[in-house]
């Protein structure tokens, strides 16, 4: 393909809010009729405040502890991600505690909970304007599922909890037309960045994981598959510091291969 003739001038094409098109929703309506609130005392919660280090110490971890996880510490992680901070005008837009091009936002937060104080397993989906979660559905076979949607990686069943984050393509391209996943390509790592950074600021791990079976994905958190779809996982856990030897046998075939 030559790039060269592709079209990418934000000058060159009408977008449907230049139309005068209605604006799509800000974040996803409930999927259930009752909600779990959060707890928001982040102040009880031990958090390094050297940025300097959190930046240093950050790492992906693929072990985890298998130790319970507070609600205030998954609210903590919710919020860090995607809370809404401020909406600007009436409906105009949302701020969040990420960065998003044009503030459009288009994504939407799931989550497997294996292991939290407080929460029966299953999936959820995160409610940011009100900073609630509703419980959606219990899970039977949780490890073959979660395995499957994963590609068959199985060190994320051990953790805690398995963000799920679906793409809403339109809430971009209702400003940017067909640039708009240029933005979201950006955006999600604003995002997936967020997630490391604040694990590691109250001592647990994260990985990122792009390889996601797309359509078990969404058959778990009720997903048509075409305007809204799974696009990137990110399994959050207790870690502890001495195991960080072990994600070196992650890499093993780095050395027998001679990489």
């Amino acid at each position: 393909m030559n790039y060269s003739d592709l079209k990418y001038d934000i000058e060159e094409f009408e977008s449907d809010q230049d139309k005068k098109l209605p604006q799509p929703p800000l974040v996803k309506a409930a999927m259930r009729k009752d909600s779990i609130e959060l707890p928001k005392n982040f102040d009880a919660l031990s958090v390094h405040s050297n940025f300097l280090d959190i930046i240093n110490t950050r790492h992906s971890s693929r072990v985890y502890t298998q130790e319970p996880m507070s609600l205030l510490e998954l609210s903590y992680m919710l919020w860090t991600c995607q809370g809404v901070k401020q909406i600007r005008g009436k409906k105009y837009a949302t701020l969040r505690t990420v960065p998003s091009g044009g503030a459009r936002h288009g994504f939407e937060l799931y989550f497997v909970c294996q292991n939290v104080e407080g929460l029966n397993p299953g999936t959820y989906h995160y409610l940011p304007m009100e900073h609630h979660i509703e419980f959606l559905n219990p899970i039977e076979k949780v490890s073959d599922i979660l395995a499957s949607s994963l590609c068959d990686q199985l060190w994320a069943l051990k953790a805690n909890v398995i963000f799920y984050f679906s793409y809403i393509p339109y809430r971009t391209e209702w400003r940017y037309g067909h640039l708009a996943h240029r933005i979201a390509l950006v955006d999600l790592g604003h995002v997936g960045e967020n997630i490391y950074l604040a694990s590691t600021s109250i001592g647990l791990g994260t990985c990122g994981i792009g390889a996601c079976v797309t359509r078990i994905c969404d058959e778990m958190f009720e997903l048509e598959g075409e305007n809204e779809f799974i696009i990137y996982a990110q399994p959050i856990g207790k870690v502890n510091k001495e195991d960080f030897v072990k994600e070196k046998s992650f890499y093993e075939f780095v050395e027998k291969e001679g990489l």
